[in-house]
């Protein structure tokens, strides 16, 4: 079986075993060139100790010493060349006390996640499979390196792993393997939330994100992400929907571009609807104000997550805005105050949103809300054309125009200029520098604007 290897990787390869020292391409590399996919990153195992890697190239960088991990740089590429070990005990479930150097390539393999994570590749010698890594490609499976359970007791962000690695390769997970998963879930309270929501966003951004319902059912999700197990859980009798919460996140996840905003927020959009269900005497089921709770909400997740803050940003206008208009009860002026506030710049993803959300439903008055879409569009190229004024920088009329009105700077100036541009939001014809000096006049004297 031959893997076309990068000329960089052939040249560490031979350069390693040219000082007598083994050498292959190992991991996630041997993997992917197996399923015809390109390798984002080349990692190199080899029987050389780091101080060896590092007297062999001319430029490394000492990426993990400790744990036997050189980084070589060849032209303006990296590679990760790591000495064969074996781990010492894990006492945290998160990394080993102690690694062993070995100059044995099995015990090295051995130490790895799961059977198709554990080959190695060598152009003369060939495909190195100890594990039954191929087979498991080829039966579509992820499995543990040998004993599940005692892989996961190592590290629990492994059984993160599985699910991931399953959506992104649309893999099902071994038996053995799910089953250890479970037993082991809780223990991802001691895993950072950095890392937990590593493996999340690639499994969100995969284009299998209901793989998140096999995260609830083995009990990964009540350790970080417990919204999400309430969603399954709170059914939507209405005939709009014809989904739980929870399977209709998912459809929505599954329609919105594969970005990490648009993937969170279509996760989240609904999270605030557990909280708001009631139902009516006819049993429907009802959600008022769920997209005002499930702003909070959304929030307190992502900062858990320790998400950054423009994404929470993201996240948290859609969730507000995303239900605005489904009843087509709007007009020009609603439109306008909407966009000022959710930012034009945020609308295109707005619309995306929308229209998931509107395809994960029923198809009960499905036409009437599409057409809300359309009306959204025609009137934000309307607004465009228009140039219309939607914050109060694009009012004819700033704080030093204020200042020779006798506005000090100041929030006094703050309030009027915004109750300026609450004017122009209901008519764009005001926002001339003649009616806006002309309304300064008449509101500087007022109690509130003083």
């Amino acid at each position: 079986m031959q893997i076309r290897l990068p000329d960089d990787v052939k040249k560490i390869i031979y350069e390693l075993n040219r000082a007598g020292f083994e050498a292959y391409a190992v991991g996630g590399c041997v993997r992917d060139s197996l399923l015809g996919r390109e390798p984002k990153d080349w990692d190199i195992t080899t029987s050389a100790e780091p101080l060896e890697v590092k007297n062999l190239f001319r430029r490394t960088i000492d990426t993990g010493m400790k744990h036997g991990t050189v980084t070589v740089m060849i032209k303006d590429r990296s590679y990760e060349v790591t000495t064969y070990r074996v781990d010492g005990a894990y006492s945290d479930h998160r990394r080993p006390e102690s690694v062993t150097f070995t100059r044995q390539l099995s015990e090295d393999l051995l130490r790895r996640d799961f059977t198709i994570n554990a080959m190695a590749y060598h152009d003369k010698q060939g495909l190195v499979d100890l594990y039954g890594g191929k087979e498991d490609l080829d039966r579509r499976v992820i499995r543990c390196v040998g004993d599940p359970d005692a892989r996961f007791g190592e590290d629990a962000l492994r059984i993160l792993r599985a699910v991931r690695f399953s959506a992104e390769l649309d893999f099902t997970i071994d038996p053995e393997t799910r089953e250890a998963a479970a037993k082991h879930a809780g223990e991802l309270s001691e895993i950072s939330a950095e890392r937990i929501e590593t493996e999340l966003r690639k499994t969100l951004l995969s284009d299998h994100p209901e793989k998140l319902i096999d995260m609830s059912e083995l009990g990964m999700t009540a350790v970080f992400l417990p919204e999400f197990d309430r969603l399954l859980a709170t059914p939507q009798n209405t005939p709009y929907h014809m989904y739980d919460a929870g399977r209709h996140t998912i459809e929505v996840i599954r329609r919105v571009a594969k970005t990490k905003e648009m993937r969170y927020a279509a996760l989240l959009h609904d999270v605030g609807k557990p909280d708001t269900r009631t139902t009516d005497e006819e049993g429907v089921d009802h959600f008022t104000n769920h997209p005002e709770v499930g702003e909070g909400m959304a929030e307190a997740v992502l900062r858990r997550l320790k998400m950054d803050n423009e994404t929470i940003r993201t996240v948290k206008k859609l969730t507000y805005w995303h239900d605005f208009g489904i009843k087509g009860d709007f007009g020009e002026k609603a439109f306008r105050r909407m966009l000022s506030k959710l930012g034009p710049e945020y609308f295109d993803r707005l619309m995306d949103l929308k229209q998931a959300d509107m395809l994960g439903q029923s198809n009960y008055h499905r036409e009437d809300a599409l057409e809300v879409l359309v009306r959204l569009r025609e009137m934000k190229k309307k607004t465009d054309e228009e140039e219309a004024a939607l914050t109060v920088k694009d009012l004819m009329i700033n704080g030093a125009d204020l200042k020779e009105l006798g506005i000090p700077a100041g929030p006094r100036m703050g309030r009027i200029l915004n109750r300026l541009l609450e004017d122009v939001l209901d008519d764009p014809s005001r926002n001339t520098p003649e009616w806006l000096e002309e309304r300064v006049n008449t509101l500087k004297d007022k109690p509130e604007f003083k």
